[in-house]
């Protein structure tokens, strides 16, 4: 498989209260091919945000080293999307403006960047809403929001941490399958930090799973189900059992 996006060995510490050293991450290695569905695994503490963190360039190991393209990754970049647990929405802007905040970063023609931004209100299924302040949109209608602010300047590196996390579970299952309905039109790069096995196997192409800290991949699942995909296929005895498999890691770890 090709690398697209490599982590390499990483470690990484913190200061806990007492200002000593803990160990978060441990000798963390994957690749990531390009166009493919990753999602990461494991108990809660395990390091499956922080080593998100270290794929955005957001934060540096102690050692090892992140490549994107081949290229080490010291710092953001801009192809790269990022879409935490909480939307983080700017309540003074209108879905609309949130939306286009990224083109209107990069000083995209103004006109161009709201009819990009009208056409992403569309693809994320909020039609009517363009004019609507985050306070007036449901937690699911803010999360579509987030998303479509990501994709917006077309990233090639998609980096999802829990984002459905905070939401009720009937609002989870759509979130998922209106993201599987966009990764399949724009079959960006994703990888996405879950607590949900069922999350993980319903989206991904593979699932790692992390050890308790310090975090390093304990297992890996090739997820070999059709697609596209739908709620349907999660009753399916392989689904099930494949569900069955990914706990048994995560309770043994």
């Amino acid at each position: 498989m090709a690398a697209f996006l490599e982590a390499i060995n990483l470690r990484k510490t913190f200061l806990d209260p007492t200002r000593t050293a803990m160990l978060a991450l441990d000798g963390v290695s994957l690749t990531v091919a390009e166009g493919e569905f990753l999602a990461i695994v494991g108990p809660s503490g395990c390091g499956k945000s922080t080593l998100l963190r270290l794929l955005a360039g957001l934060e540096q190991p102690i050692s090892g080293q992140v490549r994107l393209r081949g290229q080490p990754l010291t710092a953001p970049r801009r192809e790269i999307g990022l879409v935490f647990q909480r939307a983080t929405l700017m309540p003074w802007r209108t879905v609309l403006d949130n939306i286009m905040l990224p083109l209107e970063i990069n000083r995209t023609d103004p006109q161009e960047a709201q009819a990009r931004a009208r056409q992403w209100v569309t693809l994320v299924g909020l039609d009517g809403f363009a004019d609507a302040y985050p306070a007036q949109l449901s937690g699911g209608m803010q999360q579509r929001v987030a998303l479509a602010r990501a994709l917006i300047h077309e990233p090639s590196l998609l980096l999802l941490d829990e984002p459905f996390g905070a939401l009720d579970a009937l609002t989870r299952e759509r979130m998922n399958s209106e993201l599987l309905r966009i990764w399949d039109r724009r079959r960006v790069t994703v990888v996405m930090v879950t607590h949900s096995i069922t999350e993980a196997l319903f989206l991904a192409d593979r699932v790692l799973v992390m050890a308790p800290r310090p975090g390093r991949i304990r297992a890996e699942f090739p997820v070999a189900l059709p697609r596209p995909r739908d709620r349907g296929i999660t009753t399916e005895p392989q689904f099930v059992q494949m569900v069955r498999a990914v706990r048994a890691e995560i309770i043994e770890a």
